[in-house]
């Protein structure tokens, strides 16, 4: 073999080792990722015509299953007994569209496909068994209907977790839609749904609970609290902040100003008992400053992903770029940077400052649970379909540490005396103890609109905290007077009778 043909082999044999390389990074190693790519269908085209166990809630509520489709090319298609009450949980399972939520999450125990499933599967071909899993949700019927009923057809959404376990108990987005319409194995008609969908006002194919962020308001300065807590800036008792109306932050002649232009001050307690804008803001801009604000903020969870067991949840965000130091000649201890005057909005939950009600439910539950943030999730368990055997469990953990118990503790106690006796009152339930912080997120708009927030924690007198509550209701025109706690705190008041009534 002469030298040119013995270069051109090599480069052949070069390329084929090239591929068969690439061939088997996609194959072994690539082949999840892809999987698990929301724009791919053809798991779901693959396992379509497969049986599927239904999806329960904790309270034996069957929210999807197969039906016969007689005639059809295939012979089942997935049903949603309640409409759109599980939308945006449950998801849906399209042979057209792909799968979303828990229909996508859990897809593999759905359809008998897990490790433990194809095992027991080896002796189930002789008995003809199908060992196709069941999966059970956390969610509870009573609490998801009472969340849609609450907000009724005002946009918005409303989250209810378990703070020690993270369990999700009821988790509602307006506008929402019905996965029955999609999941219909004509393709026409399925598209024809689909594009209505696209197209409606709201975008309800959007679940708000945990795939949208959104001003936060007041109900941010839990957060504030923690770091001037955790940083000893503060104590629940010290220091007196002077009763104002309006405070300018360093670098600025904007005032920031207290709702409806009141003037108020005290200490910590006071000041989350009234919501006080002014005092937060400078103690975010002249005591605390951007990082541990920054710090504070992330040990909560913003600017990461929630850890929940549905696919494409989005992180909260709080800035972390607020410039350069300048002169500081009133020698704030803080000191001065270029975008100190953001960071005063940001301490009151305004600015760049967004989050998902998930994730402000989340803030509720850490206050209530000690410090520690846990890990949300709605799955309970996978169930044999037919032996009702449980397969497997969910194993509850602690996503993040947000602050120590101590500074807990005293945001556990500012939180009871906001209901008692500030913003929260409605939250006041006989028989319980309940803390809250209500939000007015003013958007800016003309005519004034905002958003009503209410986070809120509850248990029993001398018991832990069982229940975790953030309920958002969009701004509307009109809203100024808008605010979480008469607002928003109904609807989160209904789910503590309901959750405590039924025990």
């Amino acid at each position: 073999m002469n030298r040119p043909i013995r270069k051109v082999v090599m480069v052949l044999l070069g390329c084929f080792v090239l591929l068969f390389v690439q061939l088997n990074r996609i194959q072994f190693y690539g082949a999840t990722a892809l999987e698990d790519q929301p724009a791919n269908s053809r798991t779901i085209q693959r396992d379509f015509d497969r049986p599927r166990g239904r999806i329960l809630t904790s309270d034996d509520v069957v929210v999807a299953e197969s039906t016969p489709t007689p005639g059809g090319f295939f012979e089942e298609q997935r049903a949603y007994p309640h409409n759109n009450l599980y939308a945006h949980t449950v998801g849906y399972t399209s042979f057209t569209f792909g799968a979303e939520g828990v229909e996508r999450e859990y897809n593999d125990a759905l359809i008998g496909r897990t490790a433990g499933q194809e095992l027991s599967g080896l002796t189930d071909i002789l008995s003809g068994r199908n060992p196709v899993g069941d999966v059970r949700l956390t969610l509870r019927h009573d609490m998801q209907t009472l969340a849609r009923d609450g907000l009724g057809d005002r946009a918005g959404a409303v989250v209810a977790l378990n703070p020690v376990n993270g369990d999700i108990y009821a988790m509602w987005s307006f506008p929402s839609f019905d996965p029955n319409l999609i999941a219909v194995n004509d393709g026409s008609v399925a598209n024809e749904q689909w594009t209505a969908l696209v197209n409606a006002e709201g975008n309800p194919l959007r679940a708000k609970t945990y795939r949208d962020i959104f001003f936060p308001g007041s109900t941010f300065k839990l957060v504030t609290a923690a770091a001037a807590l955790e940083n000893d800036v503060l104590s629940p008792t010290d220091p007196e902040f002077e009763a104002v109306e309006s405070y300018v932050p360093p670098l600025t002649e904007r005032p920031i100003t207290n709702f409806g232009g009141a003037t108020c001050g005290g200490n910590l307690i006071e000041l989350l008992v009234v919501s006080c804008n002014t005092a937060f803001a400078q103690v975010a801009a002249e005591q605390l400053g951007p990082g541990p604000t920054v710090e504070a903020a992330e040990r909560f969870g913003f600017n990461q992903v929630p850890p929940i067991d549905l696919p494409a949840s989005v992180e909260s965000i709080f800035p972390t770029d607020f410039g350069s130091a300048v002169e500081n000649p009133d020698g704030f201890p803080a000191g001065v940077f270029e975008n100190t005057p953001a960071l005063a909005q940001t301490a009151i939950g305004q600015n760049d400052v967004s989050a998902s009600p998930l994730q402000m439910a989340l803030v509720a539950a850490a206050v209530a649970n000690g410090g520690q943030v846990p890990t949300p999730h709605v799955l309970q368990q996978i169930e044999d379909s037919e032996t009702r055997d449980v397969t497997s469990t969910y194993q509850p953990s602690v996503w993040l540490r947000a602050m120590a118990p101590d500074t807990a503790a005293q945001l556990t106690d500012a939180m009871i005396q906001v209901v008692e006796r500030g913003t929260a009152q409605n939250m006041a339930i006989d028989g319980l103890i309940v803390g809250a912080k209500t939000g007015t997120a003013q958007l800016g708009t003309d005519p004034p609109r905002s958003h009503a927030w209410i986070v809120a924690f509850g248990g029993r007198a001398s018991e832990p905290a069982e229940l975790a509550v953030a309920v958002l209701v969009e701004g509307q025109e009109g809203s100024s007077e808008q605010t979480g706690g008469r607002v928003a705190a109904p609807i989160a008041r209904s789910l503590f009778e309901q959750f405590f009534s039924s025990q």
